[in-house]
């Protein structure tokens, strides 16, 4: 079961890279073929909103990666748990504030994560 709940992690943290650099680099370029129904003339103004969002993605994936190197089993547990309900948390808010799509990709994978570690506890 480790190794599965390892998998979901990594996962969960890449996604979170990937939003890191989608929001810091690629909002300009990039965000106008995710975000079709965001007016195209706002990505360039809200350009320093979305790095910012992007920098908090980052610590989040930060946490998360941080889970691997920690040798003690309980602490390296309850900091997954802790980061996995911080996203999933805001994929929940962002589902219901922005678009529901954001369950899919951010909170669902969390929330499985979570599942299974919950799961491989008892």
């Amino acid at each position: 079961m480790k190794p599965t709940i390892n998998i979901f992690i990594g996962i969960v943290a890449a996604l979170h890279l990937y939003f890191l650099w989608f929001e810091m680099f690629a909002w300009t370029t990039r965000g106008k073929k995710i975000f079709k129904k965001f007016p195209k003339d706002m990505f360039e103004p809200t350009k320093s909103l979305a790095a910012n969002q992007g920098l908090y993605n980052g610590f989040l994936a930060a946490g998360l990666i941080w889970t691997f190197l920690i040798k003690d089993t309980l602490w390296s547990t309850n900091i997954s748990i802790f980061f996995l309900s911080c996203v999933a948390i805001a994929g929940i808010y962002g589902a219901f504030t922005a678009d529901k799509k954001i369950f899919l990709v951010q909170a669902l994978p969390a929330l499985i994560a979570l599942l299974l570690i919950f799961m491989n506890q008892t």
